[in-house]
Order: structure tokens, then C-alpha cells, then sequence
């Protein structure tokens, strides 16, 4: 190997090492890569950003920005109310939401999909009184399944197609994804609805997690502040330091019959206040007895919650969301939105002790407490996701037809060659912005800025590793692994390959080392680069054996109850499906 080679792998071995730790964010990673390889003189300087204009990148966040466009129009609500019905069997209601998830996966993004989904799903399970565990996992699947079916279905297509049009001169169109893509997905979900659920462990179907998380009542106490208490005079800021000591949280203050809002931290105590606090029953008693309060009887407890002021909201935390990796201290949740964190629950375990301290993770399902304007806003800032159906954003019914028909319409003039498809998504993002489809400040929102980073600082390093000849010794490599074995069986390896890695790491990550790989292994046996192609794409979509393959996964591991080992039990027999029927379909259509 030359100095070139040796510096990219261990530079790539080091980016897969992090990324499988997941200790720091993706984008992080992939960024400090990039400038390590800047450093190291093994990425052109010329080229050191050429990733975040590469076109993969750019329609990545314009399908997102459309995503969030269908979403606002009401399109994807009307849709979920028409066909979800609690009432109908398991099964059949397994069936129809995959369905629906996979659909809509193949014209939006995929996480966007799920995250409409969900709390139609986790409502249905609330009324049909059955755990959740049974359909989520299923629905994420499906979500997964369905990004195969289109060119901007899933970010690995789109990575696919951009270096078939660099190495071979034209890139794949809209649809030339859905023969294999669509029967994969169809075999998927199918699996998934009649047999995939049933190998859910028992554990977790017993449960009902979202309902078990947190039972407010047991926590929450009205303390009043007598003549002699130490409170008397404080103000609630400076209560605080005494609350965050005795693991209690400070909900409101009632004065003459007033309720105040914690976050008001200016106000002062007076002698006959009411102090309503959110802790553990040993935490209350030490914070009772550390300000010298006394109790009110805490029938009357919840009331104070249950005005038009102050609602609770469980949200999940996804990949890469403002909040991961950080507290709410130190966002200053309270002190900026005027929203409490009430509890954390991470894989089915409670903390309710210091939570607005603890480190919060991807996946974690946030127990949040605040006026209904405050809790919109912190949800939106902290990149959260709500559990329960949303109330608080107003959706633009009336121009359901207006995003369908544009969006449509650019899917059909790119798909005919009138248009480059990067330039016909643009304007249907400008087109939605213009008719406030999407408001200007929700377009820079909607795109996920981490996936742009770590896209945009993998390319460069991948094309190095085309350019050193790095990517030559890996399909030399594979080839060599099925030597005297025919063409079919090394498609068949390099799909197992990339879909191993996309179970560890980012699919777009894998894409992106997987597609010039599969280009060079086609040409090394002297056949057609479209089934390795094919191969690599479907593979780097399947990440169905851990929750930290796909976003999706993560996103149901908490409303779920999810443990990282319960993944492989539906996901191991659905990527051998996978790899079955996906390569004898990817002969029939895309031969050698």
C-alpha cells in the first residue's frame, strides 16, 4: 500500500470506530476526518468542500424541505385518519400502516414518515388497549423498506445515482429504483405483517411503555409556605438551588388563589403561598423539611395542572436533535422557554431524580411540563418529537392540493427528462416557501444539517479513496474472498458486506465508501456496474438489526420499550429476505 492509502484507511478505520462507539455525534466525526485528511495532505485542498455541493447533497435537503411541505399541507394527516382504524385486527392493522409508512417513504423522507406515523400508531395502540411494542417496530421497518422504492425515498439512493452519473455518465432517474426496490419492500412488508411481529419478545408486548413512563400523580405535591418557613421572602430563583439539592423540581406558585409559573423566577414567597413541586416521595420530604413547608392535602395535588395554561407533552429525542448529548440545564429549558423537564426515560428506565442534569440521549422520551405556547416552542428549538398527535401546529388544509400538484408535477417533468431533477425539487421548495406552504424560518429547520455535514465531509475522503486506488484494493479484496465463484455470488457478498456495515453506522456513511467499491468490483469482472449498484443501494437501506443502523430504529426504541438486543429477532430474518429475493430480482432487471 502507498503513504496515501495507509493515511485514508486509517483515517476511515478510525471514522467507522466512532461512529460505531457513537459517542459523538456523526457529523462531528465525519468533519474532523475531513480535516484530518485536509491536514494530511491526502484530500486535494481544491476539493476540501466540494461535498456540500455535490448534487446527492443538495436534494438531500430539498427532500426534506418538500417533506416538511407535504406534512404542513395536511396531506399526510388526512391520509393516516382516513385508513387507520384501532378497532381492526392486529394484523390487518400492522398491515395497512406498514403500508402506508412504505408508502410514503418512497416520495418523502423516511424519518419525516415515521415521525407522522407515530403517534397515529401509539394512539391506536392506546385505544385498542394493547402495547405498543407490537406495531412500531413493524411501522419503522416499513418506513425503512419503503425509501428503496424511489430515487428520494432514502439518502443512499440518492448517493447511488449521483456516482453512477459521475463514473458512467448518466445518473439513475425517479423511478428506476422501484422494480427491485418495490418487490423488496412489498416481500418486506408482507413479512412484516403476517410473521415479523410475532418475533417481537414477549417482555416487551406485555408492556404498555408510554402509559408505564411516568405516573405523574405519585409525584407530584402541593407544599405550603408558613409564617416561619425559610422561604418566606425568597424568591422562586433562589429556591431553586435548594430544589436542584434535594432532587425536587419546582412546578408553580399559587398566590391568592393566582397560579405562577415556575419559570417566572423574579416573583417573590409569601407566608401562605402554595409551592407545587415534581419529585420522589423521600425528595419531597427533604425539601419540605429543608425550607420548613408544610403539606397540603395532595388530593388537590394534579388540579393545579389540569388548566388550559399548562399541559405535559412526552416527546422522543432523534438522531442528531438539539438536546442530544446535552441537559436541560444547559439549554435553559426552564429559564428560556418556561417548560420543565419532569422525567427521562431511556430503554424503559425512570430517572426522576436530577433529570434536567442528566446527559440526554438519542431515543430518550422526555416528559415535558409548560403552557401550551412554551411547549411548542421548546419542542421545536430542542429538535424533539412529540408522541401524542399534534394540536399546536395549524396545517394548511387548503393547500393540500396545491403542494400534491406541484410536487407531482416536478416528479413527472424530471422523471421525462424535461428537468434535472436537483433543479425541479429546488423549485418546488421555492414554490412552497413562496405559498407559505413552508414559512422561510420552518425551510431551514426542516433540513437536518448533521446529514449535510457528514455527507458533505464523506465525499471528499471517498473520492481520495477512488483516486489513491484504496477503493481498487477493497474489491480486490472482495473478490479474492469468492474466488472461482461466479459473478452472482460476489453481488451477493458485497450486499451481505454493505449491509453489515449499515447496521453499525450511518446508511449515508456506507453508501458513500459502498458505491465507487461496487463500480470498481464491476469492472475488475468485466460485467455491467448497475446490479453491484443496485446491490449496494438496497444494502445500505436495511438496517434492521440494531437500533443505531437507522435513525428510525432509534426513534421507537423508548415509546417501544425496546432493548438494543430485541431488534435482530425480526430484523435478522428480514435481511436474509432481503438478500434472497433482492438478488435474483436485481439479475432479472439490472443483468450482468
Amino acid at each position: 500500500m502507498t503513504t496515501d492509502q495507509i493515511i485514508l484507511f486509517s483515517i476511515l478505520g478510525l471514522v467507522f470506530t466512532f461512529l460505531i462507539w457513537g459517542r459523538w455525534r456523526y457529523d462531528l466525526v465525519a468533519f474532523s476526518a475531513l480535516m484530518l485528511a485536509l491536514i494530511m495532505g491526502v484530500v486535494p485542498i481544491e476539493n476540501a468542500f466540494a461535498g456540500f455541493g455535490h448534487p446527492a447533497t443538495v436534494v438531500i435537503a430539498l427532500v426534506l424541505v418538500i417533506s416538511r411541505g407535504l406534512s404542513n399541507s395536511g396531506v399526510i394527516e388526512y391520509l393516516a385518519n382516513k385508513v387507520i382504524d384501532a378497532t381492526r385486527p392486529l394484523f390487518f392493522h400492522i398491515g395497512i400502516m406498514a403500508s402506508v409508512s412504505a408508502s410514503l417513504s418512497a416520495v418523502m423522507n423516511n424519518v419525516a414518515a415515521l415521525a407522522l406515523l407515530m403517534p397515529v400508531d401509539l394512539q391506536a395502540a392506546k385505544k385498542a388497549k394493547r402495547s405498543p411494542a407490537l406495531t412500531l417496530m413493524p411501522l419503522a421497518f416499513a418506513s425503512i423498506l419503503g425509501g428503496m422504492v424511489t430515487l428520494i425515498g432514502t439518502p443512499p439512493n440518492i448517493i447511488i445515482a449521483a456516482f453512477r452519473g459521475k463514473s458512467l455518465g448518466e445518473p439513475y432517474h425517479m423511478f428506476d429504483f422501484a422494480p427491485v426496490g418495490g418487490i423488496c419492500a412489498l416481500v418486506g412488508v408482507l413479512f412484516i405483517a403476517f410473521i415479523g411481529w410475532r418475533l417481537i419478545p414477549k417482555a416487551r408486548t406485555e408492556h404498555d411503555s408510554p402509559e408505564e413512563l411516568f405516573e405523574v400523580e405519585n409525584y407530584i405535591a402541593e407544599l405550603k409556605v408558613s409564617e416561619d418557613s425559610k422561604a418566606v421572602g425568597q424568591r422562586i430563583g433562589e429556591l431553586r438551588q435548594v430544589a436542584e439539592d434535594n432532587d425536587t423540581q419546582i412546578l408553580a406558585l399559587t398566590h391568592e388563589g393566582d397560579r405562577i409559573s415556575a419559570a417566572a423566577q423574579h416573583i417573590a414567597v409569601f407566608a401562605g403561598d402554595v409551592i407545587v413541586v415534581k419529585a420522589g416521595p423521600e425528595a419531597i420530604e427533604k425539601f419540605t423539611a429543608a425550607l420548613g413547608l408544610d403539606y397540603v392535602d395532595t388530593d388537590a395535588g394534579p388540579g393545579i395542572l389540569e388548566g388550559k395554561d399548562f399541559e405535559m407533552r412526552e416527546v422522543v429525542v432523534p438522531p442528531g436533535a438539539l438536546i442530544e448529548g446535552r441537559s436541560a440545564v444547559s439549554l435553559h429549558l426552564l429559564a428560556r422557554n418556561g417548560v420543565n423537564l419532569l422525567g427521562i426515560s431511556r430503554e424503559g428506565e425512570q430517572f426522576l431524580q436530577r433529570v434536567r442534569r442528566l446527559t440526554i440521549k438519542a431515543g430518550d422520551i422526555l416528559l415535558l411540563l409548560g403552557p401550551a405556547e412554551a411547549l411548542a416552542g421548546a419542542i421545536s428549538r430542542t429538535g424533539c418529537l412529540p408522541l401524542a398527535e399534534r394540536g399546536l401546529q395549524v396545517l394548511q388544509r387548503d393547500k393540500a392540493g396545491l403542494a400534491i400538484g406541484i410536487f407531482a408535477l416536478a416528479i413527472l417533468l424530471a422523471s421525462f427528462g424535461f428537468i434535472y431533477l436537483p433543479v425541479a425539487l429546488g423549485c418546488v421548495a421555492a414554490l412552497y416557501v413562496l405559498f407559505r406552504i413552508v414559512p422561510v424560518r420552518e425551510m431551514y429547520e426542516s433540513i437536518e444539517w448533521s446529514v449535510i455535514v457528514l455527507l458533505g465531509s464523506l465525499i471528499p475522503i471517498g473520492q481520495a479513496l477512488e483516486t489513491s486506488g484504496g477503493t481498487a484494493l477493497i474489491s480486490s479484496g472482495i473478490i479474492s474472498l469468492s474466488a472461482g465463484h461466479s459473478a452472482v455470488v460476489v453481488l451477493a457478498l458485497l450486499m451481505i458486506i454493505t449491509m453489515t456495515l449499515s447496521d453499525v453506522m450511518n446508511n449515508t456513511a456506507t453508501a458513500v465508501i459502498a458505491a465507487p467499491i461496487a463500480i470498481d468490483v464491476a469492472s475488475r469482472l468485466g460485467v455491467s456496474p448497475d446490479p453491484f449498484l443496485m446491490a449496494v443501494a438496497v444494502a445500505a437501506s436495511c438496517a434492521f438489526l440494531t437500533p443505531i443502523g437507522h435513525k428510525n430504529n432509534t426513534l421507537i426504541m423508548g415509546p417501544g420499550g425496546y432493548r438494543f438486543g430485541d431488534y435482530w429477532r425480526m430484523g435478522l430474518p428480514l435481511e436474509i429476505i432481503i438478500v434472497a429475493v433482492g438478488v435474483p430480482t436485481i439479475l432479472v432487471f439490472w443483468p450482468l
